[in-house]
């Protein structure tokens, strides 16, 4: 057994020297929130590093999404297209912006929504599609973005697992009419707690940004209802100082991949990611699929029995969860059902030591 636990992720951070010493002139300005200058730096950083045109940071990935949805101000009980297959958190953000998921299910190649079952599901309600890039496999944007035009719809992106990623040379968070990204502790780049909304109409800044600060543009007037989404300028500065080793990051996380696929790539009963070559990664996750439900759980046991914690990571399906009663159990999702069934993300980040994935490896 490993004596100190192996989790699925560990968060990068900068030397604490560094962070202190970047930190220590709020002590004299007392400036901590509020879009100060540590924010507008990030900002700006952010889109000369992610070659977008405009960036609005926010205080977490979910509040992003919120906002980037209704920031477009459809009207409530409308419908958006949807993946079961991520996190709580997207189809959350929709109930939660007064619209109706629906759900689409998955291709079993990438895990990404199937874009030829997307027409199909549009109705006269229908104002949106929030396609996932899931572990960094991003959708087929280019058929989304055609379906999308056709049908008037606009497209926002869940892209928290894509951070940095380019698909055929294009910056993956230029994509859509939005593009959503998370900095949780847990993603590839973290601010400790925040996340952004990419886009392209410079309108969508005043409306972010009124969304984010209660609707507040001067000392008496507050111009538009709004709510408490900023980013402060602690989680600012951990930006600042992770962005620069972020290229280091990655190349230490595609190592530690390739490490994995030597040892694993041979089996015949698990499925390893096929990747894409014309897409840059970031090599967030590892996930692995499993030729039964059995021995995913069989495998997820043997390591934690071992201190080695990897994660169903998507399981159940967001839309079999408890909290909807078992409102969506009829509709075909077998492919996202499938994967759900036989999906584990293994431990990866970039100081994850090379013995520790050979006891990985020979566990599985």
């Amino acid at each position: 057994m490993i004596e100190k636990p192996v989790y699925v992720t560990h968060s990068s951070m900068p030397s604490y020297e560094e962070y202190i010493e970047m930190i220590r002139p709020m002590w004299d300005t007392h400036r901590i929130t509020n879009m100060g200058e540590f924010h507008k730096r990030l900002e700006n950083e952010l889109k000369e590093f992610l070659n977008i045109p405009h960036i609005s940071l926010m205080v977490n990935g979910h509040t992003a999404l919120e906002m980037a949805i209704q920031s477009m101000g459809f009207p409530k009980g409308s419908e958006i297209i949807t993946t079961p297959y991520t996190f709580v958190s997207t189809t959350h953000a929709i109930i939660r912006s007064g619209m109706i998921p629906i759900f689409c299910d998955i291709k079993l190649s990438d895990f990404t929504i199937d874009e030829n079952k997307i027409e199909s599901l549009i109705t006269d309600k229908t104002v949106a599609i929030i396609p996932v890039h899931v572990y960094g496999n991003i959708c087929n944007y280019l058929q989304i973005e055609k379906i999308a035009k056709r049908n008037k719809l606009k497209v926002i992106y869940d892209a928290a697992h894509s951070f940095g990623e380019t698909i055929d040379g294009i910056s993956v968070e230029s994509l859509g009419d939005a593009s959503v990204l998370s900095f949780h502790a847990t993603k590839v780049f973290n601010t400790i707690e925040g996340g952004a909304v990419c886009f392209r109409e410079e309108k969508l800044y005043d409306r972010l940004y009124n969304l984010k600060n209660f609707g507040i543009r001067s000392e008496e007037a507050v111009v538009a209802v709004g709510a408490n989404g900023k980013m402060n300028e602690f989680c600012a500065v951990m930006g600042l100082c992770n962005l620069k080793y972020i290229r280091e990051e990655i190349r230490k996380r595609e190592e530690k991949t390739l490490y994995y696929d030597g040892y694993l790539s041979h089996r015949k009963d698990i499925t390893l990611r096929k990747r894409d070559p014309k897409i840059v990664y970031n090599y967030g996750y590892y996930p692995v699929l499993f030729s039964s439900e059995e021995q995913r759980n069989a495998v997820y046991k043997r390591l934690a029995e071992n201190n080695i914690y990897a994660r169903k990571y998507f399981y159940p399906i967001t839309s079999d969860q408890q909290c909807f009663r078992g409102l969506y159990t009829e509709i075909d999702l077998k492919n996202a059902r499938y994967v759900s069934k036989r999906i584990l993300t293994l431990p990866m980040y970039s100081d994850l030591d090379v013995t520790e994935i050979e006891k990985i490896c020979d566990l599985i």
